[in-house]
């Protein structure tokens, strides 16, 4: 768990598309304000404009996409400047930090996602976040069909087209699911599952049931 008591904790929400991380953390943040928690909110890619820049590169700009290397390099260059511009100061101020993905993203989209050797993504992602970790992450787990049927529902809803990665195709997402499982299998006392098919109040519940006794 955290460092030590002037230490801020590290939450972070983790899934495939469509799983509702930011339901999830707009939830969490109103149950810990009202707990009196001091804390703030980032996600990745993005956090600070650098990194936003990025984010757009990323997820939007489809004239010359980045191949698997250049996308792994891309999201730890927007990592590198989130963990030092904002995640470390604030957890050393004593602020809890809640976050829209981190480093077990990337070991599932780059790795299990897109092929590269997990161990050559770990020892990359360690440089760019100095081995910095979550204390606690929520992997909202959901059927990669049920995702599908959540992101067109979105778009008809909001007009909001689908990004690179939402778009990748049915064997990239099963194997994200896959790589994520496994590293929840891996981490059980850090990662903890939630069936993101369950209502929004009833994940943000078995959420809440994890922080509530350390608040």
């Amino acid at each position: 768990m955290a460092e030590s008591c002037r230490r801020g904790l590290f939450v972070t929400l983790e899934g495939g598309e469509g799983a509702g991380k930011t339901t999830q953390i707009g939830l969490l943040g109103e149950r810990l304000g009202a707990a009196g928690v001091d804390f703030i909110v980032t996600r990745e890619p993005g956090g600070t404009p650098l990194a936003e820049s990025i984010r757009h590169l990323l997820k939007d700009y489809r004239e010359d996409p980045p191949n698997a290397k250049a996308e792994l390099l891309l999201f730890l260059a927007a990592r590198a400047q989130l963990v030092e511009s904002v995640i470390r100061p604030a957890l050393e101020s004593g602020r809890w930090v809640v976050s829209d993905r981190f480093s077990d993203s990337t070991f599932a989209y780059q790795a299990y996602g897109r092929g590269l050797d997990l161990e050559s993504v770990r020892q990359a992602n360690a440089f760019a976040c100095g081995a910095l970790e979550p204390d606690m992450t929520f992997l909202l787990d959901l059927d990669p069909v049920r995702a599908v049927e959540r992101r067109l529902g979105r778009e008809a809803a909001t007009g909001i087209a689908a990004d690179r990665f939402e778009t990748a195709g049915d064997g990239f997402h099963s194997r994200l699911r896959k790589g994520f499982l496994e590293m929840a299998g891996a981490n059980p006392g850090r990662i903890k599952v939630v069936d993101a098919s369950m209502s929004p109040r009833e994940v943000s519940d078995e959420i809440w049931k994890y922080l509530a006794p350390i608040i």
